[in-house]
């Protein structure tokens, strides 16, 4: 089973001594800035370029610092930039101001995993990822609710990088309800699997039910309002979330529950699995990783294209026409 540390297993004592860089100061790093700081955590400086993110971190009482002014002092460097730019953000202006002994923390495993960036045997190797966009980080932390977070350690130079991972994850207020250890293999190969399995059948399935029942004569209105608009898949998994998957069954109707149940088992799950399977290859192997990178390299084109196109498709289109009359 994996371990999950909480408020008592964490000591925030280890970052008080500490100069923390962070590099980055979009929904994240402000996030996890504001969360450390209202920790009692001090020495923060925040490093970017020059516009409106680093202006509003000046504007929010943060030092502020170039990268590589902010690399060079920092004992703890947040990484925390998209994956595409981290790594020639890292080569240029991180890296050669590593300290020895320094700790590099990640929010994502990406990078680190498909060696687009090879820290230096010197320093620690730690991530710390919420599983909550930036806002939601914030608004947990000021609710006093907490959220969940995966730690990894995947280089132990001080002999002290779990400590530092716990430190963060508690300073920033996910340790109140629960740090999992995973690896950053395990975060990269689950934070993918979602955007290239989980989400692409959702999407897929909701394009389809759409399709299918306008050309049955039913008014698009009343289908984008039954499969999402009004929300209701929302609250069905927020509810999942709290409950669980099958255990929040008792919320529908008999109706409902025995239709859900009943078809579920008549679900050709092979064809799922293959295409989970197919997507599992391509992202182990590392061939997502270089398709994507040569997508970047070539200027983003089909990236824009595909864009397009489903913003052109006729779900989104009707969307359009729905949000129009909509009060």
């Amino acid at each position: 089973m994996a371990a999950i540390y909480y408020d008592s297993e964490a000591d925030m004592e280890i970052l008080r001594d500490k100069t923390i860089a962070i590099i980055g100061y979009g929904n994240q790093g402000r996030a996890q800035a504001l969360n450390m700081r209202d920790s009692g955590i001090e020495g923060i400086v925040i490093g970017g370029r020059k516009d409106e993110y680093l202006d509003r971190a000046a504007s929010e009482g943060f030092e502020i610092a170039t990268v590589e002014e902010a690399s060079r002092r920092g004992d703890i460097v947040f990484l925390l930039i998209p994956d595409e730019i981290a790594p020639s953000v890292y080569r240029e202006s991180i890296e050669p101001h590593l300290k020895k002994g320094a700790a590099l923390n990640f929010a994502s495993g990406y990078n680190i995993t498909f060696g687009f960036i090879v820290p230096p045997p010197t320093v620690d190797v730690i991530m710390v990822a919420p599983r909550m966009i930036g806002e939601g980080v914030r608004e947990c932390f000021l609710k006093g609710e907490g959220f969940p977070s995966f730690i990894a350690v995947e280089q132990d130079a001080t002999g002290r990088a779990k400590e530092i991972a716990l430190g963060i994850a508690k300073a920033i207020g996910s340790t109140k309800r629960g740090a999992i250890e995973v690896s950053f293999r395990d975060e990269t190969i689950m934070d993918l699997m979602a955007e290239q399995v989980t989400w692409p059948l959702v999407l897929s399935v909701f394009t389809e039910v759409f399709r299918f029942q306008v050309e049955k004569g039913i008014p698009e209105e009343a289908v984008l309002m039954e499969l999402y608009v009004s929300k209701e898949p929302a609250v069905m998994l927020e509810k999942m979330a709290d409950m669980g998957l099958f255990r929040q069954m008792p919320l529908h109707s008999h109706t409902s529950q025995y239709g859900q149940l009943s078809r579920f088992k008549e679900v050709d799950k092979g064809y799922i699995r293959a295409f989970i399977e197919k997507q599992f290859e391509r992202i182990e192997s590392g061939e997502f990783a270089s398709e994507w990178r040569s997508e970047q390299e070539r200027g983003l084109g089909l990236f824009k294209s595909l864009l397009e196109e489903a913003l052109a498709s006729p779900i989104s289109q009707a969307e359009e026409r729905l949000k129009s009359r909509l009060k």
